[in-house]
């Protein structure tokens, strides 16, 4: 899904029991992950919920990398929020991946002051932990 999208939707709804269920639909339009990309090393750490992030490098018709990531989450909401990220970084080049802020986004979204600090937390991990990759990618 389009990032801005959700956040034409997500702005359409006035209550947050509704912001929730909006999240967990979003959560289930994630393409499944293959049993083998569960792995320790996709496990996403910092997250009371189990996340696993799946990257895929590539490059642009410039030649500069891009990464895409796929996920999967244990949690219902936690699998909406992976949903969220990876429509805001996933199928970008590495460097715009760097330069872009989810904190803007997590706040207008309202996020910040709805989420417990265990999900906020799970959400900073994953969010960092793609920008370490792109950071990775980078520097190769």
């Amino acid at each position: 899904m389009v990032i801005d999208d959700i956040i034409g939707n997500f702005e359409m709804l006035d209550e947050w029991e509704d912001r929730y269920r909006y999240l967990i639909e979003l959560g289930r339009t994630l393409e499944p992950l293959p049993k083998e990309a569960y792995t320790d090393d996709n496990k996403v750490r910092g997250c009371a919920s189990q996340v696993w992030l799946e990257t895929t490098p590539g490059e642009d018709a410039a030649g500069a990398p891009t990464l895409t990531f796929r996920g999967d989450s244990d949690a219902h909401i936690v699998r909406g929020l992976v949903a969220l990220v990876l429509a805001l970084y996933s199928g970008r080049p590495a460097q715009e991946i760097i330069d872009t802020d989810a904190a803007p986004l997590f706040k207008q979204l309202g996020l910040a002051e709805h989420l417990t600090p265990q999900r906020a937390n799970g959400l900073r991990s994953m969010v960092e932990r793609i920008k370490r990759e792109a950071r990775e990618a980078v520097a190769a």
